[in-house]
């Protein structure tokens, strides 16, 4: 399965918004992958009491804040829209009333400035996000994407796109992390505390299973979800901290068990690690110590960001002004 299209273009400075799911995030990318600046307003404390993303909120707070935070990026990078020649924006996949806040507010300033906009797929920013910077991967590679909504193996021959090998049949890893934490009493987001906690415990002290559905790349990470159930049900005084440390354990077993299966498969020895998983220092540490050059991103290139938006778009196709105007957001691909 392939998704992208297009080729590089001519140097440009990119403007990109990324607003699929609760971060606010805005970013000024050069054509050759420099990073001028990358805001992340973060919304992690207006639904923690619900230990998760209330979509109506998210789109209410990215309304009130996106100005403000494409503002700041722009003072950050010393920059004006005069100096943009182009804008970019995510429009699937997420939250639909969260897409749609930053399709507008994207077309909106590529039509003030009568510049081209790109239309981004999401989950390409992560694939591509280790291609920025002063150190960037080079295609052919492969890429796990693993984060709250998607966790996927591809392969990447040409940047604008990337050909799917194996996804999650079910949850997702992230998914797996949050749902883990909160059966274990933790806070919101889930996945840094399980990973926090974890840090003090022992990862052999329970036995979590680790699946590994059918003969080809496919995850599944439900009947992980179900055993930590059990375990506390059957175990209710078991050590928190020994119980966080197993099961983020069989997550990362699973995830590197599949990793090392297409790095042979596929006769490659580049590899890229993107999505909120990819911030776990687990995951980070044994995917480091592969038989292949990995490349890890920063933490603040892992979770949702602007930057690997605009950077991906690099590889795409820009509409004309104004041509986007009929432009939509999408919930799913």
């Amino acid at each position: 399965m392939a998704h992208g299209s297009g080729g590089p273009r001519g140097d440009c400075l990119i403007l990109g918004i990324e607003t699929s799911c609760d971060d606010t995030c805005a970013a000024l990318v050069t054509r050759d992958g420099v990073i001028r600046a990358n805001v992340i307003a973060s919304q992690g404390l207006l639904h923690e009491r619900y230990g998760g993303v209330v979509p109506e909120i998210a789109s209410r707070q990215h309304l009130e804040v996106l100005d403000s935070v494409v503002d700041d990026t722009l003072e950050r990078a010393g920059a004006t829209l005069d100096d943009i020649e182009e804008v970019a924006v995510t429009r699937a996949p997420g939250l639909i009333g969260a897409l749609l806040v930053g399709v507008s507010s994207a077309k909106a300033l590529a039509a003030s400035q009568r510049l081209p906009l790109t239309a981004v797929d999401h989950l390409h920013g992560h694939v591509t996000a280790s291609m920025l910077g002063e150190d960037p991967i080079e295609p052919p590679y492969l890429v796990l994407v693993a984060s709250g909504g998607h966790t996927f193996l591809a392969r990447v021959d040409d940047p604008s796109e990337y050909r799917v090998l194996g996804e999650t049949l079910d949850d997702a890893a992230g998914e797996a992390f949050d749902k883990g934490a909160r059966l274990l009493g933790l806070g919101y987001p889930g996945g840094p505390e399980v990973d926090r906690l974890a840090r003090d415990g022992d990862p052999t002290a329970f036995d979590f299973p680790r699946s590994q559905p059918g003969d080809g790349l496919d995850f599944s990470f439900s009947g992980l979800k179900t055993s930590l159930l059990y375990t506390l049900r059957d175990a209710p005084d078991g050590d928190r901290a020994d119980l966080a440390a197993s099961y983020q354990r069989a997550i990362v077993d699973a995830l590197i068990a599949r990793l090392e299966q297409a790095l042979a498969q596929e006769r490659l020895d580049r590899v890229a690690l993107g999505g909120g998983v990819a911030a776990n220092s687990e995951l980070r540490e044994r995917a480091a110590a592969l038989d292949a050059h990995v490349w890890v991103p920063p933490l603040e290139l892992c979770t949702d960001n602007a930057a690997m938006i605009a950077g991906a778009a690099r590889f795409g196709r820009a509409i004309p002004y104004p041509d986007y105007f009929d432009l939509d957001a999408a919930a799913r691909l």
